[in-house]
């Protein structure tokens, strides 16, 4: 895991924050992807594998609703850009192990920052439809580990979490 940053970008020689000025930086192809878990019931999987939840098609739904939610992260996140996304993939698969529903939200842009909000937004967004979806079955259900997974581009680096 790389050690947080001495100093943090968001926060002027004021100690306020402030939105980062972004224009002398170089336009480069950024990508990210965040990693998000549902844990459920058994049976709450198995009725949403089914498709006979209430409110209809989760996977469908969540996939939508994370993609929505990528391309509004600068209205819902107060210092983040809006980015012109090239590319926004939310994948679903179950896992019975868990039991529940492994997220995987991914976002691309050609632009002077990164995507990072994007991504965890998207996932962030998703799992919460899922949980909306499937509510009436389970309220017990819980939201886990959504994190940063992997970042590419930009002046900060490459990032690929081990676990």
């Amino acid at each position: 895991m790389t050690a947080p940053k001495a100093s943090l970008t968001h926060i002027n020689a004021a100690g306020e924050a402030h939105m980062v000025d972004v224009s002398a930086k170089a336009r480069t192809e950024r990508h990210a992807v965040a990693r998000g878990d549902v844990v459920m019931a058994p049976e709450t999987l198995t009725l949403c594998l089914s498709g006979q939840a209430k409110k209809g098609d989760v996977f469908a739904t969540a996939r939508i609703a994370g993609i929505m939610a990528a391309k509004r992260t600068h209205e819902l996140i107060p210092l983040c850009h809006p980015i012109n996304l090239t590319q926004v993939e939310v994948e679903i698969a179950p896992d019975e192990a868990l039991p529940g529903l492994r997220v995987a939200a991914r976002a691309k842009a050609l632009g002077e920052t990164g995507v990072e909000m994007e991504a965890l937004t998207a996932v962030s967004v998703a799992c919460l439809t899922i949980y909306d979806m499937l509510k009436a079955a389970d309220r017990a259900m819980r939201i886990e580990g959504i994190l940063l997974a992997e970042k590419t581009g930009g002046k900060s680096g490459d990032y690929f979490r081990a676990d």
